[in-house]
């Protein structure tokens, strides 16, 4: 029996082997996944957020379990551009899996110095700009207005030819409206979505359990219905690649996906329950794809509406 092609070309020079990556924040910069599973694997590690100077993050506790999921703020802790680019891209280059850096700002110039420093370093497929990170004192205010998305991708677009991705931010009124901002400036592909913005109440101390604003960015798969709108919504408004994340914990949810319109998708807060949550969603995508009989990934996506399961294609269960 031949097997598929998973491989996704993301456009600018990024191929991902398989559709499967790791998304940011819930794996680190791989380097204790790695001890745990094996990381090469998978089609793409995308790192935790990095930022131009060191931050310590918020402090604790800044991780709530919620039903169906959970809220963290943790703000972005990293060890800064430098140490990414001096200390761990030496490290990517010897790895198989593409390394796609996350990289977030407060402003525009942040984001630029951050790409400067980058593009010195080998070992690097690409970045993943983090325009809209929910659980920091000021926010990241770019992934709410599209103009402003806009001219930060055209700027980052100006310092760089890797591949450029966007994440963008599901707490706006048209994200279509946004990633359709990103793409005329240049992006090459976007992911969709981050977390949503959620609270938890202590009700022995009737206060939020998180502190400072009390809110937190929500995951898993309490948000997979809304990522799941959100993917086919941003599909229908652009033309480059959409990398969809939010609540995927089995390979029927990561089909669910790919059929809304997805061409790859980010396996986050699964990875806290089960490690190798990742390895086990792309063997089932695999195993799903053998027995559709197609020859290329993008062939379970199906029809044009997204929802519809393609023909020989078994709905995920609802359990």
């Amino acid at each position: 029996m031949t097997l598929p092609d998973l491989s996704v070309d993301l456009g600018r020079g990024l191929v991902l082997p398989n559709p499967v990556g790791l998304a940011s924040g819930t794996a680190g910069y791989g380097f204790e996944l790695r001890e745990l599973i094996d990381l090469d694997r998978l089609g793409a590690l995308f790192t935790k957020g990095t930022t131009l100077h060191p931050r310590e993050g918020n402090p604790p506790p800044r991780v709530a379990e919620v039903r169906g999921g959970m809220l963290n703020a943790i703000g972005l802790n990293n060890p800064g551009v430098e140490h990414v680019a001096s200390a761990y891209a030496p490290e990517f280059s010897r790895w198989s899996i593409p390394v796609v850096v996350n990289v977030a700002g407060g402003n525009v110039e942040d984001y630029l110095e951050c790409l400067d420093r980058l593009e010195r370093a080998e070992g690097l497929a690409g970045y993943e700009l983090n325009i809209s990170c929910p659980n920091i004192a000021n926010g990241l205010d770019f992934g709410r207005d599209p103009s402003a998305a806009g001219r930060l991708v055209a700027a980052a677009r100006a310092r760089t030819g890797r591949h450029l991705m966007v994440k963008l931010s599901p707490n706006v009124t048209d994200i279509a409206a946004v990633a359709r901002a990103v793409e005329e400036a240049g992006a090459d592909s976007v992911s969709a979505v981050n977390t949503y913005v959620g609270m938890k109440i202590h009700r022995g101390i009737r206060a939020p359990v998180l502190p400072g604003r009390g809110t937190g960015g929500l995951s898993g798969p309490v948000i997979k219905p809304l990522a799941l709108a959100a993917v086919a919504q941003v599909r229908q408004a652009v033309r480059i690649p959409v990398v969809g994340v939010g609540g995927i914990a089995d390979a029927g949810d990561a089909l669910e996906f790919l059929i809304a319109g997805a061409d790859a998708v980010q396996v986050g807060t699964a990875t806290f329950v089960n490690p190798a949550a990742s390895l086990e969603i792309l063997d089932g995508l695999t195993e799903i794809a053998t027995r559709a009989g197609v020859r290329r990934l993008g062939e379970l996506r199906g029809p044009d509406r997204p929802g519809v399961p393609p023909a020989g294609i078994e709905p995920a269960s609802t359990g």
